[in-house]
């Protein structure tokens, strides 16, 4: 897992004027690698972690979870904070504190050191693959790393912090280095607006990823697989928040091609009942997710 930490800061009104926060550790690769780690895939975590009071978060939630972080940067610059405000609904809305912070100042040397121990899937996206300056490095680690890993990529647009226009510039390289694409259907909105998901799996096929997998929320998901489609729907739950669903989506799928030996190359023994599955363990890992604050992925695949 490559890609950023960031500290997920809920509001709740405090009386006279002010509010409180609790701070939960987040950021889409590191709950992803947090959950994958939990459902026992072994699991890397590639990022750039501040030493203050975040960083130190970040490290022990991730190393309670199981993820290896002998290929962490220790970072002078401080960590990235998001104050999520949720809805009725369970959905969040974010303001972003990134300016400067450590997550986005890969460099090459840096990126060559953290990736040289062999690994089946690299996976990434989000803000770390797209803000600048350590942006177009992740881009060159990922041709550098597709000979000998599958790659996996979540754009995970953010508009506050970035353009959308950035994401669209940048998509049809991305899935000519990728595998696996996975975007939400908020995501499909600013990437291709006015596509539905098959239309927008179709022009990223053209583009050159082989597996395109768009999640639809409370109505399941859409994947492609060279064009062949397939729909899993979620289980119903009673929602607290939908923080971190994405990103345990993902874990699950990902941990899905890896019991079936489906990483470390381009997919190609890769069929339907396989995909099915792996699908499957997604949307109920995501599911549970959505039962509880934050992103806190249990640590056994739900049933």
């Amino acid at each position: 897992m490559l890609g950023e930490c960031v500290a997920d800061a809920f509001t709740t009104p405090a009386g006279s004027g002010a509010l409180d926060l609790h701070v939960l550790p987040g950021g889409g690769p590191a709950n992803t690698a947090a959950a994958l780690a939990r459902l026992g895939t072994p699991t890397r975590f590639l990022g750039r972690l501040s030493e203050d009071v975040f960083g130190r978060l970040f490290r022990s939630r991730l190393t309670a979870a199981g993820v290896d972080l002998g290929a962490v940067v220790e970072a002078a610059e401080p960590s990235t904070l998001a104050v999520a405000d949720v809805d009725a609904r369970g959905g969040a809305a974010y303001s972003f504190h990134a300016t400067g912070t450590a997550d986005w100042q890969w460099t090459d040397a840096e990126l060559e050191r953290a990736a040289r121990s062999p690994a089946a899937c690299l996976h990434t996206g989000s803000l770390a693959l797209v803000r600048d300056p350590g942006g177009p490095a992740v881009e060159r680690l990922l041709a550098a790393v597709r000979p000998r890993a599958t790659v996996s990529l979540d754009p995970n647009v953010r508009p506050l912090l970035v353009d959308p226009a950035r994401y669209r510039a940048r998509l049809a390289r991305w899935c000519a280095a990728a595998d696996v694409l996975r975007c939400s259907e908020e995501d499909l909105a600013h990437l291709l607006p006015d596509a539905g998901p098959e239309r927008a799996a179709d022009t990223w096929h053209t583009s050159g990823v082989r597996l395109v997998v768009v999640t639809l929320g409370a109505r399941g998901v859409l994947a492609s697989l060279d064009g062949h489609r397939l729909h899993v729907p979620t289980p119903p739950v009673a929602v607290v928040d939908t923080v971190g669903a994405g990103d345990a989506f993902t874990a699950g799928l990902l941990h899905g091609l890896h019991r079936a030996g489906e990483l470390g190359g381009r997919l190609d023994g890769l069929g339907p009942d396989v995909l099915h599955d792996a699908l499957t363990a997604g949307v109920r890992l995501a599911a549970a997710v959505c039962t509880v604050r934050g992103a806190d992925p249990p640590s056994a695949a739900p049933r």
